[in-house]
């Protein structure tokens, strides 16, 4: 098989019933698979999926490991040259897989590639979990092309081409099945967030490209599982974005990094206390009590990140800081971060 797209669930009998068949629609060759992953639902998703959709191969999981080892147990289930990471909350398209596929075929340098994100409910704009390819500044705030911070532009084709990218969503994420697992995988102690961003930075950084190819749209509804207000969530966000700063971060910039990143921070706790949001600042704290917990038992992974390193400077790496830029200097969108150097 060329292709599997592994959908993981986890009590989303809901998503099944709604996006399922189109992603089958759209997907199913005799080239390419469509694969349920199940993170021990205690819905009714194993039996709609048996009684609905009895050709579609099930890996059913003894526990909810998490978005991370969830995957990393499905993946090794499968055995295609090609893995699609697919969230159950997305809506495919005609040919998205093929474009995804046929791009990879004749770039054997790239190792990972990602689709344009629209969203879903108001497929006019962007997506913001994924948009047009991630990217993160020289402190580890993501942002995408076609959203920075809160700001989600509208798809009008401004990002069009074909880039080399920092990171590609894990929402729909398109890897070669040998470099997911010879980089490691999905790092199984996030649980859940950051964990495809640690991945790439890893990729990029031992000489993987990983890039948007946006003639290939899905759309994703997001926050299926977690609202984004969800002060779990925020934990995750924060806790794991200090331990991917850790883990990928060159020497000579990990101490300025993770100075600012403490101030910044206090800000970020500061300003939800203010906003009334008692449990997200909460959250904040928790997460860095937990990162100082949890560094050590990271270090192996540092040495060997370090140590496997073969490109300096990482191109799409941004190397100022996003929220300078977007609070002080008004560039509000990726164009005006290209456009203004």
């Amino acid at each position: 098989m060329k292709a599997s797209v592994v959908i993981l669930n986890w009590n989303g009998r809901k998503l099944l019933e709604q996006f399922l068949p189109t992603v089958l629609r759209h997907t199913l060759s005799q080239e390419a698979e469509v694969v349920v992953a199940d993170n021990d639902s205690s819905d009714d998703s194993l039996l709609f999926l048996t009684t609905h959709f009895p050709h579609v191969p099930v890996i059913s999981l003894d526990k909810n490991y998490g978005f991370a080892e969830g995957y990393n147990r499905a993946l090794q289930q499968v055995d295609s040259e090609y893995v699609v990471l697919l969230n159950s909350d997305v809506e495919t398209t005609e040919n998205w897989l093929t474009t995804l596929v046929d791009y990879l075929d004749t770039h054997p340098e790239v190792s990972a590639v990602q689709p344009k994100i629209l969203a879903q409910t108001r497929k006019t704009h962007f997506e913001y979990a994924g948009a047009c390819g991630g990217f993160i500044d020289r402190f580890g705030y993501p942002f995408c092309r076609g959203r920075i911070l809160e700001n989600v532009e509208q798809d009008v084709g401004q990002y069009n081409t074909v880039v080399p990218v920092f990171w590609a969503s894990g929402a729909c994420l398109c890897i070669r099945r040998q470099d997911y697992f010879e980089a490691g995988g999905l790092d199984a102690r996030f649980f859940a967030h950051m964990e495809e961003i640690d991945l790439c930075w890893r990729l990029n950084a031992r000489g993987k490209r990983v890039e948007c190819v946006p003639q290939s749209v899905v759309y994703h509804v997001g926050a299926a599982s977690l609202t984004k207000e969800n002060p779990r969530k925020t934990y995750l966000n924060f806790r794991n974005n200090l331990l991917m700063l850790y883990k990928n971060s060159r020497r000579r910039s990990i101490v300025l990094v993770f100075t600012v990143r403490l101030i910044l921070d206090a800000l970020a706790c500061t300003h939800l206390l203010m906003k009334g949001k008692l449990d997200n600042a909460k959250a904040v704290v928790e997460a860095h009590r937990d990162f100082m917990k949890m560094w050590p038992d990271f270090r192996r992974n540092r040495r060997e990140n370090l140590s496997k390193r073969v490109v300096g400077r990482i191109p799409a790496k941004f190397r100022r800081s996003i929220l300078w830029n977007y609070y002080v200097k008004g560039r509000r969108t990726f164009g005006d971060l290209t456009r203004n150097p």
